[in-house]
């Protein structure tokens, strides 16, 4: 079955990439996720950025919830190749949910977020960590041993105040609210991210 482009806007909240740049990135994630469902969509997959290392985060919402978000920390294969493996495991793979369903995907919206490569935070402390968030602005790895996770700058829209923002990035990590230990690493990163509207 083939259907044309989907006709979503695009509506982007980047810093400087380009428009188009981020039109392709989210054809891309929406034509391979289509694809597990039968369907062909046109996008263009052939622009060179596409070729080069990079590292993408996929988010899915279904009526405004989160539906799905799977991502690279860091470059490790194409661009192409990273937005559309990020894309299916974030519909098809997320732990947290079950399977996107077809009828689930034509109310599904994608936002694809390019990230930045990261930089270590160095603090010798929580309380100088705290100091050195930057709400709405980085995106934040947290890591201690074996534990790590990541939220990206688009979650300080519901957690904006910096202490609470660590403590759920901690516990997402599988670890107490209040953790520290001398071994925890931070890292910062920005995005560019585009989302259908």
């Amino acid at each position: 079955m083939t259907a044309q482009a989907d006709s979503r806007q695009a509506n982007r909240s980047g810093t400087d990439a380009d428009d188009r740049q981020g039109e392709i990135l989210l054809q891309i994630a929406r034509a391979a996720i289509a694809s597990r469902f039968g369907l062909i969509l046109e996008c263009r997959d052939s622009a060179a950025f596409l070729s080069e290392p990079g590292a993408s985060f996929v988010t899915l919402k279904h009526t405004s919830r989160l539906r799905g978000c799977i991502g690279s920390l860091q470059a490790h294969r194409t661009l192409l190749e990273d937005v559309r493996q990020n894309a299916q495991a974030a519909a098809f793979r997320d732990p947290r949910f079950p399977p996107l369903s077809a009828a689930e995907y034509n109310r599904t919206t994608i936002e694809v977020s390019l990230l930045s490569p990261m930089s270590p935070i160095t603090a010798r402390d929580e309380t100088a960590a705290l100091e050195q968030l930057r709400p709405g602005v980085d995106g934040i790895v947290f890591q201690s041993g074996d534990k790590r996770a990541t939220f990206l700058p688009q979650v300080w829209e519901s957690l904006p105040d910096p202490g609470a923002f660590l403590a759920e990035l901690k516990r997402k990590a599988g670890l107490a609210h209040d953790f520290w230990s001398d071994d925890v690493r931070l890292f910062r990163y920005h995005v560019d991210k585009w989302a259908e509207q």
